[in-house]
């Protein structure tokens, strides 16, 4: 795996959320907050831990201590959740700015697999989760989208 890749894939997947965060905006607080049985819970349990899983394994990748998982009880509110959800991604693109190619195959002390597949890993998990959540937004009557990668792609041309 080359770094332009990585880097392609991680631009999709800060981006995708972004569009969900903004199909987010078309529904009410109490519909972001209802409960769900199915995954993480709600839309909030759902966009939270995804900047919590971005923002975990960031750690590990940088070679810091884990941070841990974001409390719900910290993001009470759509403002609070996106606010995390943009932050965790400005730190994600400013890491893998600093990557160079041999970066990517090598490990940290923290995580035994090569850097680019902790990557890929990010994406494919908010790809799983963005597709829970737009399946609520649907039927919330919000706007959804595809968020197929060679779509995205397309639309970038």
């Amino acid at each position: 795996m080359n770094l332009e890749s990585i880097k392609l894939f991680i631009e999709y997947h800060i981006d995708m959320t972004r569009r969900v965060w903004d199909s987010i905006d078309h529904i009410t607080d109490e519909q972001f907050l209802v409960h769900d049985a199915y995954s993480q819970g709600s839309i909030r349990s759902l966009m939270v831990h995804l900047a919590s899983t971005d923002r975990r394994w960031l750690a590990g990748l940088k070679n810091q201590p884990d941070v841990g998982h974001l409390s719900l009880e910290d993001y009470p509110t759509r403002a609070a959740a996106r606010e995390i959800s943009q932050d965790v991604a400005k730190h994600l693109i400013e890491y893998v700015s600093t990557l160079t190619d041999i970066d990517l195959n090598e490990h940290t002390e923290q995580v035994t697999e090569p850097r680019w597949q902790i990557l890929l890993h990010l994406v494919n998990h908010g790809t799983d989760h963005r597709a829970t959540v737009l399946q609520k937004l649907h039927d919330l009557g919000a706007p959804t989208f595809p968020q197929d990668f060679i779509i995205w792609l397309w639309e970038r041309k």
